[in-house]
């Protein structure tokens, strides 16, 4: 045993006398170093008592970031092992989130340096026995409270170690708060394995008011929520609510659409600048709503999918994932593009690669409002160049085809197709002022109908109807409402 010049022990979750005789004869040979990782654990303040040891806790006092810290523990230990055989001793198991025995493993391996490597009892194994989980029978994850997973997916039991400061406990119960209900169970285990070991339940929402210690880990098991949530929900109904299971992939389009709609009409309620500007988190929590019951589109003709063997919302996600990864070369290859334009043009020539496309002007769907289609179109155009390169070419574009339209006005074939052309022109000038077509059209309609509505509420109160006004009379109220407009 004394031949080995670094042996790495876990010390187990509480004192030495949980460690294994041959743990405790590496620790206690006076003829080896002891490191530390910090001497703020039970047995490692025991063994203290016993021998000299090395901590590493002024390596914490003094480095900027963790990363620092783990850099000058394998430092350490490794200069320590190179005068004399060493051991290096952690918290817990040394095979579970000590990043620095994974580094000190690695080092050893690339210069040949022989590891004697004892794990020792996890807390973790303290945690499913005070929990009453099996891991295998009931899937855990297990997490770090200082770096938690962005987004944080609520399909399985949480462990959540190294909560260990009440501003890392806050953030761990805001970041759970954003999904989970603040009734959520939240079990704290705090100082396993020793006499006095907190084991208590608490509230999600209660959860912050708790004073965490360097040993403080937290387990919940609530049902599935979020997206497998979602997910799980809509599969059970399903099986269960007889509209449900009446529903179809075509007898769906009708909502999809719907719930389309909807979506933009709550993005439209945000600021023309948004994400940009002051946040409006009332229109905020319009879009939420109005994507969850889009999102829920999406995840039930998955589920019908399903059913057939065709696909499932996972396999959605990673094929769309796949292509998001094949259409940016110039982020995850070694294209170079410094601007959106070069973007889309890259975009729109791996896309005819992908689709295989005989033209620009393939897969187009002709079910498209007439005015997106219009500017898709001239979008598709454009990624070869064909387009004006400012906006005054398509202002007297605009005027030609109106002058033609005129010319039109007794012939009902010609001035259709003459105003189609006045219209796509249109189209062609918001893309040159960046301004969406669609919305622009929507948002005048939305003025037109609150003046009309405003110009009733008037003629009601003259004890009129509008269709009671001359013409003269309705513009007089016409201007009227747009006066009000302009003050509120």
């Amino acid at each position: 045993m004394s031949e080995v010049r670094l042996a790495i022990v876990g010390l187990g979750p509480a004192g030495l006398d949980r460690l294994s005789a041959r743990s405790l004869a590496l620790l206690e040979d006076p003829n080896r170093t002891v490191i530390v990782r910090t001497e703020r654990h039970p047995a490692a303040a025991e063994l203290a008592q016993r021998r000299p040891i090395v901590t590493c806790d002024d390596l914490y006092d003094h480095a900027a970031d963790f990363d620092e810290v783990y850099a000058a523990i394998v430092g350490r230990v490794l200069d320590a092992a190179a005068s004399a055989p060493t051991v290096y001793a952690v918290p817990g198991s040394a095979v579970v989130g000590e990043r620095a025995v994974a580094e000190l493993r690695r080092r050893a391996k690339a210069e040949s340096l022989t590891i004697d490597l004892i794990p020792g009892e996890s807390f973790l194994d303290l945690v499913y026995a005070a929990a009453h989980v099996d891991p295998i029978i009931r899937s855990v994850k297990i997490l770090d409270g200082r770096s938690l997973p962005d987004p944080l997916i609520h399909d399985a039991a949480l462990i959540v170690t190294q909560v260990d400061r009440p501003e890392v406990l806050a953030d761990v119960a805001a970041e759970l708060g954003r999904v989970l209900d603040e009734a959520t169970p939240v079990l704290v285990l705090d100082r396993l394995g020793d006499a006095d070991e907190v084991v208590l339940e608490l509230r999600l929402g209660d959860l912050a008011a708790y004073e965490p210690g360097p040993r403080t880990s937290l387990f919940l098991d609530p049902e599935p929520a979020g997206w497998y949530g979602l997910v799980a929900v809509n599969r059970l109904l399903r099986k269960e609510c007889p509209w449900d299971r009446k529903q179809t992939h075509h007898s769906l389009v009708s909502h999809l659409i719907e719930e389309t709609y909807e979506t933009v009409d709550a993005i439209r309620g945000l600021g023309v600048e948004a994400p940009g500007g002051e946040p409006d988190y009332g229109a905020y929590a319009e879009v939420e709503e109005e994507l969850g019951d889009l999102l829920l589109q999406v995840v039930f003709h998955a589920t019908l999918a399903r059913e057939v063997g065709a696909f499932d919302v996972e396999e959605i996600a990673e094929v769309i994932r796949r292509k998001l990864v094949h259409r940016h070369p110039h982020v995850f290859g070694e294209v170079v593009a410094d601007d959106a334009e070069t973007v889309i043009g890259n975009w729109e020539a791996i896309k005819s690669e992908e689709k295989a496309r005989n033209s620009l002007m393939d897969d187009i769907p002709g079910a498209m409002p007439a005015i997106t289609r219009a500017d898709k179109v001239q979008r598709r155009a454009k990624s070869v160049g064909f387009d004006w390169p400012e906006p005054g070419p398509v202002f007297a574009k605009i005027r030609e085809e109106l002058d033609e339209l005129a010319a039109e006005v007794g012939d009902p074939i010609r001035a259709s197709e003459e105003l189609g052309d006045l219209l796509f022109a249109v189209v062609n000038l918001s893309r040159h002022l960046d301004v969406d077509p669609e919305l622009a059209l929507a948002g005048a309609s939305d003025r037109f109908a609150l003046r009309i509505r405003t110009m009733e509420i008037d003629a009601k109160a003259s004890g009129r109807g509008l269709a009671e006004f001359s013409l003269e009379e309705l513009d007089h109220l016409w201007e009227k409402a747009k006066e009000v407009e302009r003050k509120t």
